[in-house]
């Protein structure tokens, strides 16, 4: 045999070898792994984190496909691998910044602490992380300049976080969904009021249906200068001074803190919890009735009065029924 056809039979072999490194599965994780590549690191950096998490058997297959591939580019992020991958399909998947998300639902009248909690259970950012940037309240000048915090503009939906998403990120997420339901509801340039009245509506009632109405309650009290008395705004008081038991107590409603609206007239200083697009509607376009005055119906509603007669009435049906139900 010729030394031509061994160097020909050799590079064959590598030739084969390598396309069976680059092309073969392979994991030695139990069931998932997760790397973090941080921005900046080199190949030889990630090839490293990969194989010593258990994704590649070797980093010379990963250097292989980075030499066929010089014009990508290595995206940075936190990645999840639970099954076994090629070397080459590993080097596609960070080439494609196929990052793994976290999620954080923010349901309809969450509140900032409660917020904060859910963003902490991701494990990304601290309780206090999030606090801090929803404090920011110069970034919704334009909408709310006498706005005290983001309470209010936080739009709630599902939002997807990486290892590296900051605070103020996931606070710029919410707000910037908030600015697009606020101009298609092709609403008035101020919002401070209409959110603030919208965040009450969203925690009085979880029916969307109801809050139209609900809005025409508010409003008509604000126009006869009655105090709205709202129980969810005695209950944020509490919160902004960490003084809520679970549960709204009779002294409670005596609470001294602007956010009162038992004491105080008016609405309070600012945004209770995010309201919904529903209750931005109901704020905007409020049913037209002659209500003062509801109460809960035991059905998920209210029943709504003119009058504080028929109020007394109705609340007097509730407590009968309640009664009832504990015998």
């Amino acid at each position: 045999m010729t030394l031509r056809r061994i160097l020909i039979l050799l590079l064959l072999g590598l030739t084969a070898y390598g396309a069976w490194a680059v092309l073969e599965p392979y994991q030695s994780y139990p069931s998932e792994a997760f790397v973090d590549i941080p921005r900046g690191l080199s190949t030889a950096g990630i090839a490293a984190s990969l194989q010593a998490a258990g994704v590649l058997r070797s980093e010379w297959p990963f250097f292989l496909v980075r030499l066929l591939r010089l014009r990508t580019t290595l995206k940075a992020g936190e990645y999840r691998f639970d099954r076994p991958l090629s070397p080459l399909e590993v080097y596609g998947k960070i080439a494609s910044g196929d990052v793994f998300y976290y999620t954080v639902t923010v349901p309809e009248g969450f509140n900032l602490f409660d917020i904060a909690e859910a963003v902490a259970r991701t494990g990304i950012l601290t309780r206090q992380e999030f606090l801090k940037a929803a404090g920011q309240s110069t970034r919704v000048s334009d909408l709310a300049p006498q706005a005290p915090s983001l309470e209010g503009f936080l739009f709630p939906d599902t939002y997807r976080l990486t290892r590296h998403t900051t605070a103020e990120e996931l606070a710029g997420q919410m707000l910037q969904r908030f600015r697009k339901v606020w101009t298609e509801l092709h609403s008035p340039p101020n919002a401070f009021e209409i959110v603030t009245l919208a965040s009450l509506v969203e925690r009085e009632t979880p029916m969307a249906s109801e809050r139209p109405v609900v809005a025409s309650v508010f409003q008509n009290r604000l126009r006869i200068g009655m105090p709205l008395q709202c129980d969810p705004t005695v209950v944020y008081a509490l919160q902004l001074a960490d003084r809520y038991r679970g549960e709204i107590f009779k002294d409670d409603l005596a609470f001294p803190s602007p956010y009162n609206t038992y004491k105080h007239p008016g609405l309070p200083p600012g945004p209770i919890a995010n309201p919904s697009r529903a209750s931005l509607q109901a704020v905007l376009a409020p049913a037209v009735t002659d209500y003062l005055y509801f109460v809960a119906d035991r059905k998920g509603g209210h029943t709504f009065s003119a009058s504080i007669a028929g109020h007394e009435k109705a609340v007097a049906s509730y407590r009968r029924k309640q009664h009832a139900r504990r015998r």
